[in-house]
């Protein structure tokens, strides 16, 4: 398990490119036959991935000082790449592309497996502390509602922007009240539109909440310009496929890539109204 400090954003201001990349950026998630695994100070949030090519299980890694990774913790997993199967606890779900689960505190044992090894598939994991447990559940973004399984409400799956403003995107909710309850954590997937290439903007911070992203679905030679910082102070991180950026609360969160991409955003903090921003107005950025 990897650690990252909290930093002020007073200090950032002063940060070279590689010192930037090395307090934020996470790279080389995705290994197969792996779990990987970065804790950040930043509301004690954990970060990570798992490639199954044979069964992988999620242990505590020493550092937690946990008998089991759920032990104090809540988790939401997104799977990006093949089919595959999350079992926790003896009970198997199959979690498909696009799919997700949450899995509530006090969850002992969590196997990860792919349904061809050839394609495997990828988990991508956000974990943050809980005080309450929660169902463990699959979510899906259609079909029909039975025991152990959400379906995303249509309210949950939005679309935004438009093509004239580079930003048309649908924004999907999987985790957060009033659909899959859980203490903190909230994760959704947004996905531009071909011709689109600008994410979250106007800009916005909350200082009650932090935030992670997750880029992806870009070609070998493609990015993502990540923008950071205090309005007043921007900073940029040039991103690759499948790598992720941890948001500090004070940090706006916008990016803008060479062509349409896919992000996967998690969030932890002390509530969760999704609503609850101070946007930035354009002429504010700096």
């Amino acid at each position: 398990m990897e650690f990252r400090t909290a930093v002020s954003p007073k200090d950032v201001k002063h940060y070279t490119t590689e010192r930037l990349r090395e307090e934020f950026l996470i790279q080389d998630l995705f290994v197969p036959g792996k779990v990987k695994l970065v804790y950040s100070h930043i509301d004690r949030v954990v970060t990570g991935a798992a490639v199954p090519v044979e069964p992988l299980a999620l242990t505590a890694a020493a550092e937690l000082r946990a008998e089991y990774f759920c032990e104090r913790r809540e988790l939401g997993i997104i799977n990006i790449g093949g089919p595959g199967t999350v079992t926790v606890d003896g009970r198997r779900y199959e979690v498909s592309f696009q799919e997700a689960m949450y899995i509530g505190k006090g969850s002992k044992e969590i196997l990860f497996a792919s349904e061809r090894p050839d394609v495997p598939a990828k988990y991508y994991l956000n974990s943050a502390p809980a005080h309450k447990t929660y169902p463990t559940v699959r979510i899906r973004l259609e079909g029909t509602p039975e025991e152990g399984v959400v379906i995303v409400k249509p309210q949950n799956q939005v679309e935004l922007g438009s093509l004239e403003d580079a930003n048309h995107r649908v924004i999907r909710k999987y985790i957060l009240p009033g659909q899959v309850e859980s203490c903190q954590l909230e994760m959704g997937m947004t996905r531009l539109e071909p011709g689109s290439v600008w994410n979250t903007m106007p800009s916005h911070t909350h200082d009650r909440r932090m935030e992670v992203y997750l880029y992806f679905e870009m070609s070998q030679d493609a990015f993502v310009v990540h923008f950071m910082g205090e309005p007043g102070q921007t900073r940029h991180i040039v991103m690759r496929n499948e790598e992720a950026v941890l948001s500090p609360s004070w940090s706006i969160h916008s990016g803008c890539g060479t062509g349409a991409y896919a992000f996967i955003w998690g969030m932890a903090g002390e509530n969760q109204d999704f609503g609850d921003m101070d946007a930035v107005a354009m002429k504010d950025l700096r």
